[in-house]
């Protein structure tokens, strides 16, 4: 028996994304369909199986526990079928795109992919910068540098590095006040991103109570590439990884009074779709970053 008189392939899609969306409305619009048809669909695949799939509710729709239990493995099913689809149109000239958290994308990544690009020269890469988490479902990012305190549920995640950070300055900013001896020196400076709950934590671990803010009034609200700048701008003291600014404190242009750090809770991750795993190149990516980060990761 064919599989298509087997299986009601189209009404699978249509639950795959009704379950997703929590709506036979939105549904319907991403599969250009009226409600009316997705209706139909998941009636038929009802009666297929011989079980109800969601609860109609008022003003909104719930999932059976038959639907729960089949939605993960019928998600699995179309990502395989759309890997299968791309190994078989796949040319020689392939494109990845990468989607990462933005420091790691301008402060490393950035500045390493040339490597990448070197031994995997049939393989074009796409560098995309952002703070929200890629929704591998509805962007075409292949792959994600993620921080945070994964793993997540439906991807293949790798963990990569755990940073450390301690209080770096620009070497005119340290003379200004005489130089700096010890911790305390610190208080006398503005902090950049003073609120920062990293500041506490490192004067804690240094033996002192810190004021709650410094004598500084800028913020970088967290973003660790544009706390870099001001720092090296001799704008302030900033909290920073030794992994994002080797380059600078090897040239003196930043120095780090003290080897006091404190670690990061969040980790950053590789991750991408299960069912993208056995992709050449995500495979060649993974290898690399893995390798290359080894390389880099006494220094974090």
């Amino acid at each position: 028996m064919k599989l298509s008189r087997q299986l009601p392939l189209h009404a699978l899609r249509v639950f795959e994304a009704v379950a997703r969306l929590s709506s036979f409305t939105k549904a319907g619009e991403e599969l250009g369909m009226t409600q009316t048809a997705v209706s139909y669909q998941i009636k038929l695949l009802e009666e297929h199986l011989g079980e109800k799939l969601f609860f109609r509710l008022p003003r909104r729709i719930e999932m059976t526990e038959i639907g729960h239990r089949l939605l993960p493995k019928i998600s699995d099913a179309f990502n395989l079928l759309q890997e299968a689809i791309l190994s078989a149109t796949r040319r020689d000239d392939e494109v990845l795109e990468i989607h990462s958290s933005p420091t790691f994308a301008s402060q490393w990544l950035a500045k390493t992919l040339g490597s990448f690009q070197l031994e995997y020269p049939n393989i074009a890469v796409r560098l995309l910068r952002g703070s929200m988490l890629t929704d591998f479902n509805r962007e075409p990012a292949d792959v994600a540098i993620r921080v945070g305190q994964g793993p997540w549920p439906g991807l293949t995640c790798r963990e990569l590095i755990r940073l450390s950070y301690t209080p770096m300055l620009s070497p005119k900013l340290a003379a200004s006040i005489g130089g700096i001896e010890k911790p305390a020196d610190l208080l006398k400076l503005p902090w950049i991103s003073d609120a920062d709950t990293r500041w506490r934590d490192w004067f804690l671990l240094a033996g002192l109570e810190a004021p709650p803010r410094s004598v500084g009034k800028l913020d970088a609200l967290g973003v660790l590439d544009l706390e870099a700048g001001a720092a090296l701008a001799g704008h302030g003291v900033a909290m920073l990884s030794p992994f994002y600014v080797q380059d600078e404190l090897l040239s003196g242009r930043l120095i780090q009074p003290f080897d006091i750090s404190w670690t990061d809770e969040n980790t950053y991750w590789l991750v991408y779709p299960q069912s993208r795993r056995h992709q050449p190149k995500i495979k060649a990516f993974e290898t690399w970053l893995v390798n290359a980060l080894g390389v880099d990761s006494q220094a974090q």
